[in-house]
């Protein structure tokens, strides 16, 4: 009954605050990233809150417990790459270029600034398949957290988050995604602060943890560990670095009312973001208390069923729930706007008035959302795997197009397309056929997407003076 309704209360306050949004949602511009008007504390948290979803909670916990205290830096690496360097190095510029050239996706900042339908087309549809995926790897945590801590079975749990999402992302557009974030965000961070406490005291402190760990391998203490170099310096890079080409937190930064509240919405972040190194620790916390798990993804659910009680649960559940329905709700906008604006409009031609475009984000939100549903009822690996692929192959796609095309005035719209369809072809590929050295696709896609947008660049035609003048704002 805790349980229950403890949920009930969440949810209802998250489709109370999708009908509050839709009254603010009038136009395109609110209904996609909020009318460029969202305050620094919402636009920091909300970021964690669709950063660490159930992927870091119940995904990272799952490498914890199967890897050990080495995985500990990725969240590390989480906190100072995907979180302070980025508010740093994207935040002001991706804000004052995306509002001189009028854009409210990332497809749509990459086709105006490289004048190019080709560069806009392609990397919609990279978001729109490859985002479907890291849906796939949100749902399937929460189904787990349902299945684990409530008894209900996995296919109920994934309809009742997803269900709820896709209602008030539907009704509500970006308000209601970053407002939600926000509670999100917090549930979040004080379930998962809870779980950590706890679990020190189950398994009896720090020291104990270390003993036991290493009486099973000692490779489940020391770093790299039973993970290899390659292997932990691959998803340090993917899960931060990687942060840096991914639509749904670049957006963030679309929104913000001003490059002047950037410094306070850093600070946030960065505090906020310490919670990420927590599934990690809690997860090899988990492997101490129980070695002989079925999945390594049961770890967080099992651990929160016996170190905490009925209402500390009901708060992690929340707190996971919240987690991936922040995501997933980013997710959805991020997918929606892309078909809508850079596929549709855009991509072929098709002009919409004001109302004719809400009414197709809305319904884009919806069908998005009921086909990640269908695909996580059999989802095929586990979540952080999943995630992992996911962001490898946008990232290769929308990274280095996002960097250039804020920082440097020589990249031309062949380079970046070049750029993106080998990057993109090469993480598939190279994942394809199992990660050679333990490195994963990220690191190669990455690299030689770098490599061609420059090199490429280099010896193709540049982009007009007025329109590179335009872009930086002379």
């Amino acid at each position: 009954m805790v349980f229950i309704a403890v949920l009930i209360i969440y949810l209802v306050v998250l489709i109370l605050i999708g009908f509050f949004a839709k009254r603010g949602t009038r136009t395109v511009e609110d209904f996609y990233i909020g009318g460029r008007n969202i305050g620094p504390w919402v636009t920091a948290i909300s970021f964690i809150a669709a950063y660490f979803s159930s992927v870091v909670i119940i995904g990272g916990g799952g490498f914890g417990y199967k890897f050990g205290m080495s995985t500990v830096w990725v969240g590390a690496a989480n906190v100072l790459v995907g979180c302070t360097l980025a508010w740093i190095i994207l935040g002001e510029r991706v804000r004052l270029f995306t509002k001189r050239l009028s854009a409210v996706t990332v497809p749509d900042f990459f086709g105006e600034r490289f004048r190019s339908k080709k560069v806009r087309l392609f990397s919609a549809i990279i978001i729109l398949i490859f985002m479907i995926v890291y849906n796939v790897s949100i749902l399937k945590g929460m189904g787990h957290i349902f299945e684990v801590l409530m008894d209900i079975p996995y296919f109920w749990g994934l309809l009742i988050s997803g269900i709820i999402i896709v209602f008030y992302v539907a009704i509500g557009g970006y308000l209601a995604v970053v407002w939600s974030g926000l509670i999100q965000g917090i549930v979040m961070i004080f379930g998962v602060a809870l779980l950590t406490v706890m679990t020190l005291k189950e398994v009896g402190g720090f020291t104990a943890v270390h003993d036991k760990l290493m009486a099973m391998d000692p490779g489940l203490v020391y770093t790299p560990g039973l993970w290899g170099w390659a292997g932990l310096i691959s998803f340090c890079l993917i899960v931060s670095f990687g942060v840096w080409g991914m639509p749904q937190l670049i957006i963030r930064f679309y929104s913000i009312k001003s490059t002047k509240v950037l410094k306070i919405g850093t600070v946030v972040a960065t505090i906020g973001g310490c919670m990420a190194i927590l599934p990690y620790f809690n997860g090899a916390c988990a492997r101490a208390l129980y070695p002989m798990l079925s999945s390594p993804d049961l770890a967080i659910p099992t651990l929160s069923k016996n170190v905490l009680s009925p209402l500390g649960s009901a708060i992690l559940l929340a707190g996971v729930v919240a987690a991936g329905m922040s995501t997933f709700a980013s997710i959805l906008i991020i997918i929606a706007s892309s078909v809508v604006r850079d596929i549709y409009e855009k991509g072929l031609g098709r002009k919409l008035i004001q109302s004719e475009a809400l009414k197709k984000g809305r319904l884009w939100s919806a069908v998005i959302g009921i086909i990640s549903l269908i695909v996580a009822i059999k989802p095929p690996a586990l979540v952080l795997v999943l995630c992992a692929f996911a962001w490898a192959v946008i990232a290769s796609t929308t990274l280095w197009p996002m960097l250039v095309g804020i920082y440097w005035k020589g990249a031309t719209k062949t380079g970046v397309i070049t750029s993106m369809a080998v990057g993109c072809i090469t993480a598939i590929l190279w994942i394809a056929i199992g990660n050679p050295f333990g490195i994963h696709g990220f690191i190669p896609g990455l690299s030689i997407g770098l490599i061609l947008i420059l090199i490429v660049s280099k010896f193709t035609h540049k982009l007009p003076d007025e329109h590179i003048k335009r872009v930086w704002g002379e």
